[in-house]
């Protein structure tokens, strides 16, 4: 695992700088607000809104990462009936006495925050795991070129790479063509990403795009179905 440094954003939440790509994984604005806001608000419930008699939903995400957006979703699952299996592929997973150190729980004030954090980042790798009563956790420990992915699998994609500056082979259309391939009919994917070649090239990998407000320090974010 490449060197991080833990660094507070502007909403008091962690978030980690990689200094060997001069790069963070998440918004200085805010992780956990960029989180709520792109993936659960403007991804998952956007999706339970169109779909209220959906008894499982299956997630697909880009970047474990610290873990944030998945323990964010466990936890929102929790507050729902329906079920949720959560598949996160990171190829450098972090270490422990990283992890210990983020501060979500605190700033969050859950109740089950705790102990569900400490089991999303305690599960093995490789095989799915029941995090909550709803919501179940597969890690992968590999990269999105390796994953190999079931056609009309997933509702949702959680992209959540690192910046197409920054890792532009992410953002490729071959990429963006395997994350169509892998929805269900309707199936969304959201990033916080609103660049403009890959809302080109993600238009010609087959979806629609929606341009959303972004959350705070981005103008805009992307919002995509397969129709």
């Amino acid at each position: 695992m490449p060197k991080v440094e833990i660094f507070e954003t502007k909403d008091g939440s962690h978030s980690l700088l990689l200094p060997e790509m001069n790069e963070t994984y998440h918004s200085t604005h805010g992780a956990i607000t960029e989180a709520q806001y792109v993936f659960l608000e403007k991804g998952l419930a956007h999706y339970r809104e169109r779909n209220p008699d959906q008894q499982v939903i299956r997630v697909l995400e880009i970047g474990f990462g610290t873990g944030l957006n998945a323990w964010l979703t466990a936890l929102e699952t929790n507050k729902s009936m329906e079920s949720l299996v959560y598949t996160s592929l990171e190829k450098y997973p972090l270490a422990k006495e990283v992890t210990d150190q983020l501060n979500y729980v605190g700033q969050l004030g859950d109740e089950n925050g705790q102990e569900v954090f400490d089991r999303v980042h305690a599960v093995a790798w490789n095989e799915q795991q029941k995090i909550t009563e709803l919501f179940s956790l597969i890690k992968v420990e590999t990269d999105v070129f390796q994953f190999e992915v079931e056609e009309a699998v997933y509702d949702l994609i959680f992209f959540d790479a690192f910046a197409p500056s920054k890792q532009p082979e992410m953002w490729s259309p071959e990429v963006l063509a395997k994350m169509y391939q892998g929805l269900a009919q309707n199936g969304v994917l959201v990033t916080y990403c609103a660049q403009g070649q890959f809302k080109r090239d993600i238009k010609s990998a087959g979806f629609e795009i929606e341009e959303l407000p972004g959350p705070p320090g981005k103008k805009e974010m992307t919002r995509a179905t397969k129709r």
